[in-house]
């Protein structure tokens, strides 16, 4: 009779850091099924959606020293890779953003909601925060980081010059930390 490991989050970071294979595998088991819930959402078709979840989860592996636990949680780290190697994948067969790539509202919050361990963004108030935006900076951050657009396809969706919508985009970036650190005193 085998022991089920369970991990805490800095334990399960660290051996994969060490390439634990015993650690990989359990990061499969409990996140294979919820990163392929983010990546069918995007990805019509179910044999390329499975194709792109076993290249994530070798980017993963290979890219696990990169993964900072100081910029967020490894599951939002992997959701992330999930949905840029869906999207990625769609552009690469030739797809148009508009067309066959599914973003909903917000992919990597609607995925974090259903977790238990995880906190949903509403939870903490961000949509909220980012509605208080004025239309031309709420409307960039909108669409960078709920709808999923790169800065060249709101440069494009709201035809705008790339360096306006950099300038913004860094502008409300600005904005909201200043936001969220008066909220937190």
């Amino acid at each position: 009779m085998s022991t089920v490991s369970i991990y805490s989050e800095e334990e399960l970071v660290l051996l994969l850091k060490q390439q634990s294979r015993d650690a990989f595998s359990y990061l499969y088991k409990q996140y294979s099924a919820v990163l392929y819930g983010v990546i069918n959402k995007i990805v019509y078709d179910e044999q390329i959606a499975q194709d792109v979840l076993q290249e994530v989860f070798v980017k993963i592996w290979t890219n696990i020293a990169a993964y900072d636990a100081g910029r967020g949680r490894i599951y939002t780290w992997m959701i992330n890779i999930a949905r840029n190697a869906s999207i990625d994948k769609l552009r690469s067969k030739g797809e148009i953003m508009h067309g066959k790539i599914r973003t909903g509202d917000d992919i990597v919050s609607n995925m974090e909601s259903g977790m238990r361990t995880e906190q949903s963004t509403d939870t903490i108030g961000l949509k909220a925060i980012v509605a208080e935006l004025k239309p031309e900076y709420y409307n960039i951050v909108n669409l960078a980081y709920f709808k999923g657009f790169t800065l060249d396809e709101i440069a494009k969706t709201l035809d705008m010059p790339l360096g306006t919508v950099k300038t913004r985009m860094r502008h409300a970036i600005k904005l909201l930390r200043e936001k969220f650190s008066t909220e937190k005193q």
